[in-house]
């Protein structure tokens, strides 16, 4: 009998484990009123409107790269949110940073993942201020039956370990493996608008749910 119990609790411990992390629920990340959360130049390029967060100008040009990130790190996650980039001149690009950190030197800048968007590297992922490369892009003909230029698209990236996935759309773009075990898998998450255009990008409903 105690060995039938001990089994039952057994079981229902793997069970309440297993229940836990299949149902944990997704938070939010910006609540569409105030900067909680986040840091960066809300004076000159981050700014908040109609529960929107909104980077760049499309009156002057953006001087150089610019971002907005949170206050934590995180590590293992699923993020999703919606992003809008508008432009009318000049290099018109946007990203999300992830597993980021902020540069000091300039101190603007920051150096990590990004799940980059703009022209010739839509949904693909970016390697930002460290090997400067797009480490694995969609192809480029699919991925513009997918996105809605200068419109509201559904962009989610997956962080699991060393194992990192892009999704515009319900659509998978990038199923990437991390082979440097000296690349950091814990970091900042941060929205870039990029220098060197006249371009603006929107946010909005961001949420993360973070994985064991």
């Amino acid at each position: 009998m105690k060995y039938i119990l001990s089994i039952s609790v057994l079981f229902l411990l793997i069970f309440s484990a297993f229940t836990g992390h299949q149902n944990k629920k997704f938070t939010s990340l910006f609540d569409g009123k105030t900067f909680t959360g986040w840091e960066g130049d809300t004076q000159n390029t981050w700014r908040i409107e109609k529960g929107m967060l909104i980077g760049g100008s499309t009156v002057k040009t953006v001087s150089h790269n610019d971002f907005i990130c949170t206050t934590r790190s995180y590590s293992n996650f699923i993020l999703k949110l919606k992003i809008k980039l508008t432009g009318n001149e000049g290099f018109i690009n946007s990203g999300i940073q992830f597993r980021s950190k902020r540069l000091s030197n300039p101190a603007y800048e920051m150096t990590g993942y990004q799940a980059d968007w703009g022209d010739k590297y839509w949904a693909s992922l970016y390697d930002e201020s460290r090997r400067n490369k797009t480490l694995i892009a969609p192809d480029s003909a699919q991925v513009m039956k997918w996105i809605k230029i200068n419109d509201w698209n559904d962009y989610e990236v997956h962080a699991d370990g060393p194992h990192i996935q892009l999704f515009i759309n319900g659509k998978q773009t990038v199923d990437y493996m991390e082979s440097d075990p000296a690349i950091p898998q814990s970091g900042l998450i941060g929205m870039q608008i990029h220098g060197g255009g006249k371009a603006e990008v929107f946010f909005q409903d961001i949420y993360i749910k973070e994985l064991p």
